[in-house]
């Protein structure tokens, strides 16, 4: 009897592994595709099936798109709009929060759709992104509709696609375009709100362990003007040795670049003459030729002097003091040291240094 229900077991595990379908193509020669970009720190991936033109040129808009919303005779849905691809729905997910022509939408997967017309479309994103097509699509499941104007393309394209185009920092355009007629929507982000938001959630984690960590959320903050108390509060633990943090020329320079841009420039100063000394020479080198793109000339001066006290006869430390004299107007010292550091020289270096030693022969400041 045991062999019996054994027997039968195995008769249906066959008949049910049966019934999964082999992999194959997608259904009427359609395309599988999937687009992503990043905008900002916000991944936006679109998947999608394409559909070919495949001769229908003038027979695609208002006729297999029909205009609107329709009845298309299966499911549910007694008005609905295009699925924006073909076979499965069109699905297009955000890793954050985004605006989609300046209207809000929450992080999250969506379904999304297209109700076709010729001067004004809407755009739908459903919370429901899990439909075969839109045979079943209920309004009520809406999370955004947005109206945008179809652009007639200069030549037409095959094969459906989506691209993106216009990126900035913390925005870009997504296309669909098929056909003759693009469908163009913003996708903007709040890059700083999604940066420091994500920077809190970090450094909570084995993130948050090490001072570098801490170091690159306040620096980001200073270089963008952007939630800078709690920057501060980021660099104090990058430098707190009784915590987790160290002081370096690093972690030091970061704060005293937070407390730069919040006015309080006397801290600054003081914390920046901590952090010289600890600098190698590239890292003084470079915080010198900042200070001079500041026209803080005396004091970068007098890094360059350190740097050179600290690894004097150098290439590099040489050429500093040449900067650093001609920033202050002393073309006489700075062609000295300008010769000097000549002999040290090699490739674009030594075309610079002829380059800087015929304008200090003009008395002409080479930091222009």
């Amino acid at each position: 009897m045991k062999k019996i229900f054994f027997a039968i077991a195995v008769v249906i595990s066959i008949a049910s592994l049966a019934q999964r379908p082999l992999t194959t193509p997608p259904s009427g020669g359609n395309k599988k595709a999937a687009v992503s970009e990043r905008i900002g720190i916000t991944d936006v991936t679109i998947h999608y099936d394409r559909p070919a033109v495949k001769g229908r040129e003038g027979k695609i808009w208002g006729q297999l798109v029909p205009i609107g919303f329709s009845d298309q005779g299966f499911g549910s849905s007694k008005a609905a709009p295009w699925r924006a691809g073909a076979n499965e729905s069109t699905t297009i997910e955000f890793s954050n929060d985004v605006t989609i022509e300046g209207k809000e939408l929450k992080a999250g997967k969506y379904g999304f759709y297209i109700a076709y017309d010729p001067n004004e479309s809407i755009l739908i994103f459903s919370k429901n992104n899990t439909n075969w097509g839109t045979f079943y699509y209920d309004d009520k499941e809406d999370a955004l509709r947005v109206k945008i104007k179809p652009v007639a393309t200069d030549k037409s394209v095959e094969w459906l696609k989506y691209e993106f185009t216009n990126q900035t920092a913390n925005a870009a355009t997504v296309n669909l375009i098929w056909e003759k007629l693009c469908f163009p929507f913003k996708v903007e982000v709040d890059l700083n709100k999604t940066q420091v938001e994500s920077f809190r959630k970090e450094l909570r984690t084995d993130m948050g362990f090490f001072w570098l960590g801490w170091q690159t959320a306040a620096q980001w903050c200073a270089d963008h003007n952007t939630n800078l108390e709690e920057a501060l509060l980021w660099a104090d633990t990058a430098t707190n040795p009784n915590v987790l943090g160290n002081k370096n020329f690093t972690t030091l320079s970061t704060k005293a670049a937070v407390l730069g841009k919040l006015g309080r420039m006397d801290e600054a100063r003081a914390i920046m003459q901590q952090a010289v000394p600890l600098g190698s020479m590239l890292e003084i080198h470079q915080y010198a030729r900042f200070l001079l793109q500041l026209k803080k000339t005396k004091e970068a001066l007098q890094v360059f002097q350190t740097n050179f006290d600290k690894n004097p006869n150098q290439f590099t430390t040489l050429f500093g003091l040449a900067r650093g004299y001609s920033g202050v107007g002393d073309y006489k010292k700075a062609l000295e040291f300008a010769e000097k550091a000549l002999p040290l020289a090699d490739g674009i270096n030594k075309s610079n240094v002829e380059r800087s030693i015929a304008l200090l022969k003009e008395g002409k400041d080479i930091n222009q």
